[in-house]
């Protein structure tokens, strides 16, 4: 298996203490967000894991231990162009992208993709301000990556509860392509790979592939793993990824942005972050004797290292 860290929350931001410490004691514990009492233990180790996939806005914590890591791993990391207004609690931007050419010097750039997402307009942030934000993304980490993977907003509960707040413009097909116009040219001036997922919108024709941020070939050679078999995730519509398994929980990400799918109530992420012990095996809290632990492994496919 794929182990995402994380969709749901910012495990290398606030919680790499946990995560080495979960490498070390062999196992994690992981809730069903639609039944909190039941818990997958996913043991960690050659035979279960295959890679880890990290998620994240600000990989600063994780850089002094990343020699801990026995598993094959790559970084999906988040930059956006957005300020307080929009990401209250985002590291300063600079410090980000300086963490991204250290760890690409490190670990190579074929491990290293940015997110540019999402992709949303208002007043403050236009398309010409994402012409120019994206510009000075691509100078900057020009031979540090392996591609930038772009999306654009989508309705959540939690961006309609800053609706009045933000005053977003709807993002329809026009103003996608005069986006997607803009950031082709830019991409191709830098030798940027650039690509989209789970979009049902086109951009090819702007040089901007629809192409899954974990693709089963590039994955296969990346971790070095006979992933095929693997099926289409299905988890999200349009989504051709392979499948991952997350290890985060909702509701605890401090960034506070105001456009996550991720933490829909607001009110329960301080108290929430405030029971994560990292000693415990699960993210949030503890096992208790009201939960179900049982244990996930791969059934379906055995993967064998390859030789490439």
């Amino acid at each position: 298996m794929i182990l995402l860290a994380s969709g749901r929350c910012d495990i290398p931001a606030f919680y790499s203490e946990w995560f080495y410490r979960r490498l070390k004691e062999g196992y994690v514990d992981v809730r069903n967000p639609y039944d909190p009492h039941s818990i997958s233990r996913i043991y960690l180790n050659e035979r279960n894991v295959d890679g880890i996939a990290f998620c994240t806005k600000d990989p600063i914590p994780m850089l002094s231990r990343l020699h801990e890591i026995s598993f094959p791993y790559m970084f999906h990391i988040t930059i956006t162009p957005y300020h307080s207004d929009m990401e209250p609690y985002v590291a300063d931007k600079q410090k980000i992208i300086c963490a991204v050419r250290e760890l690409s010097d490190r670990i190579g750039k074929e491990r290293i993709f940015v997110r540019y997402d999402p992709i949303l307009l208002n007043a403050r942030y236009t398309v010409r301000y994402h012409a120019q934000a994206f510009e000075r993304l691509c100078r900057q980490l020009q031979g540090y990556i392996a591609g930038c993977i772009l999306s654009f907003v989508d309705d959540y509960k939690n961006l309609r509860a800053h609706q009045e707040e933000i005053q977003l413009y709807p993002m329809n097909e026009e103003r996608m392509k005069e986006i997607a116009f803009y950031i082709g040219e830019i991409a191709k001036r830098y030798h940027i790979p650039v690509q989209t997922c789970a979009e049902q919108i086109d951009l090819q024709a702007y040089g901007i592939l629809n192409t899954p941020c974990f693709e089963r070939q590039h994955m296969t050679r990346l971790f070095q793993r006979n992933l095929a078999g693997n099926e289409k995730q299905g988890v999200r519509k349009n989504c051709a990824c392979l499948p991952t398994v997350d290890i985060g929980d909702y509701n605890c990400c401090r960034h506070l942005c105001k456009y996550c799918y991720a933490n829909y109530d607001e009110k329960q992420i301080i108290e929430r972050m405030k029971r994560h012990d990292p000693y415990s095996s699960v993210l949030i809290g503890h096992v208790t004797k009201e939960d179900t632990v049982h244990i996930r492994e791969e059934k379906t496919v055995r993967q064998e290292t390859l030789s490439l």
